[in-house]
């Protein structure tokens, strides 16, 4: 986690599970476009701050405080099916109904870039 975001003191903090597909999309795409990952959702509108060690969901209005962050990624799986546990900061008092939404808008948005990036041959490592 970066300073700026250990630095700030969440509202709650809940252990979750990510689902295998997600994780593994949001790592692909980190791979594959870019390290860090900037990513604009419409719904929820929220901007999405995507990095090895933890993503943050930042409010479009106001980049400079995040509503959610998911950081503490347990990588240890049996196999790349398995959901990834990790811990989920809320920073704003509605943060936990947007978390849901917010992970299957981010899985469909990074597989339209990832499709979009295959598409055109390219690749962000230069082959």
């Amino acid at each position: 986690m970066t300073p700026w975001l250990r630095e700030l003191t969440p509202l709650r903090v809940w252990p979750k599970t990510i689902p295998a597909a997600h994780y593994n999309c949001v790592r692909l795409a980190l791979k594959r476009l870019s390290c860090p990952l900037r990513h604009e959702l419409e719904r929820p509108a929220m901007i999405l701050l995507l990095h090895e060690d933890f993503w943050a969901g930042m409010a479009p209005w106001d980049e400079e405080l995040p509503l959610l962050a998911w950081t503490d990624f347990d990588t240890r799986r049996s196999g790349l099916d398995q959901p990834v546990s990790c811990r989920l900061h809320l920073y704003h008092a509605h943060a936990g109904l947007l978390m849901g939404v917010a992970l299957e808008a981010l899985d469909a948005g990074l597989k339209q870039r990832l499709d979009a990036q295959r598409a055109a041959g390219t690749r962000n490592d230069g082959s």
